[in-house]
């Protein structure tokens, strides 16, 4: 189960300090929902998969974002 920080303390927060547990759930979640999320939804989520790939992507445990 997810313990870490919510979207709302996350969305004033820079990406590249987010830590790898929440990019990971918060990007497994983002693509359960992708064709309802709007615009602004789709953008924080190509965001979200933008700071996963420039650290290097995500080690197969943390791919479902339940670690």
């Amino acid at each position: 189960m997810y313990t870490g920080r919510d979207m709302t303390t996350l969305s004033m927060t820079p990406k590249n300090k987010w830590k790898t547990e929440e990019l990971s759930y918060f990007h497994h979640a983002f693509q359960q929902i992708m064709p309802y999320l709007n615009a602004e939804g789709q953008t924080l989520h190509r965001e979200i998969t933008e700071e996963i790939m420039r650290r290097g992507g995500l080690t197969k445990g943390a791919e479902s974002g339940l670690e």
